[in-house]
């Protein structure tokens, strides 16, 4: 529960400052010239700062490009030399810009990562035209990986509804292991599987992870399953204390925060611009994070 007041709602004012940034003007011809450099054939006429700029408007407020487009000529007005890419332009930029979530962690620092999935809906036409018209076009599955600390998106996933869980488990660790020293995941229920609790086991990642209430004592493979078993058979809610299985919650807090911000669906037609559009989103959020974190 957020207890300093003034420094929350100072965060709060810092988000809107982030928008409307113009520094970019002042590096734009140095910036356009770098990235001309070792360009083949046509030359880029605008920098990627402000191409990322938009970006974020897109994200936060849901602008679709031809109203990005008249947000930026408006800003214009007050900016000569700002020059304004067309709607297309930016969307082709967006799509082909190299997104990163960039999560700052202490280096060498052990990090405890929740890891779940949440649906996303592939259009915004609303469930009534859905059973009016019978059409289904289905959802997608975003896989988050959350550090508990800092509440950043670590790794991130985007699979069709078909894919479960448990196969997505092993590309996140791998994912959050780039950013930071993984010491310990915590997974619900689907994670169960012997082959997960000896994966994360031989890397000396502690798997914290609830199995199932008749899981069988028996290791059949999997020391570390076996000890996760007789622990939580023995002594579940101890278990979860020793652990700190409960702040599992912190990854479904960061779909919650992320679904309230960017809204439950994507905009962009090809599985390959709904990847781009969530991962834009996260790298945003991760922004937000780190500007005004969960506390």
């Amino acid at each position: 529960m957020t207890k300093d007041w003034p420094t929350y709602n100072e965060a709060l004012v810092k988000r809107g400052t982030i928008l409307l940034d113009l520094s970019l003007l002042q590096d734009w011809k140095q910036e356009l010239g770098k990235m001309n450099q070792s360009k083949e054939g046509a030359r880029y006429r605008y920098p990627e700062t402000l191409i990322r700029l938009q970006a974020l408007l897109r994200s936060i407020y849901g602008l679709p490009y031809r109203q990005l487009q008249g947000f930026t000529l408006a800003l214009a007005r007050w900016e000569p030399a700002l020059m304004v890419p067309c709607y297309s332009t930016t969307c082709r930029r967006l799509n082909k810009m190299k997104v990163s979530l960039a999560p700052v962690t202490e280096p060498g620092k052990p990090v405890t990562i929740a890891v779940d999935s949440s649906g996303i809906k592939v259009g915004d036409r609303g469930e009534w035209m859905r059973q009016k018209w019978r059409r289904r076009r289905g959802f997608l599955k975003v896989h988050l990986a959350v550090d508990v600390d800092s509440k950043q998106i670590v790794a991130l996933e985007v699979t069709d509804e078909r894919t479960g869980d448990a196969p997505v488990l092993v590309p996140l660790v791998e994912k959050a292991g780039k950013h930071c020293k993984v010491a310990r995941v915590l997974g619900d229920g689907a994670y169960d599987s012997r082959s997960i609790f000896n994966y994360l086991d031989d890397r000396g990642v502690e798997p914290v992870i609830k199995v199932r209430r008749n899981s069988s004592t028996r290791a059949r493979g999997s020391p570390a399953r076996r000890r996760a078993v007789l622990e939580q058979l023995e002594d579940l809610e101890g278990w979860k204390k020793r652990t700190g299985y409960g702040r599992r919650w912190m990854v479904e807090t960061a779909f919650s925060v992320f679904k309230r911000v960017f809204g439950e669906s994507v905009a962009a037609r090809s599985f390959k611009g709904m990847v781009q559009e969530i991962m834009i989103k996260a790298s945003v959020y991760n922004l937000l994070m780190r500007l005004n974190p969960i506390t």
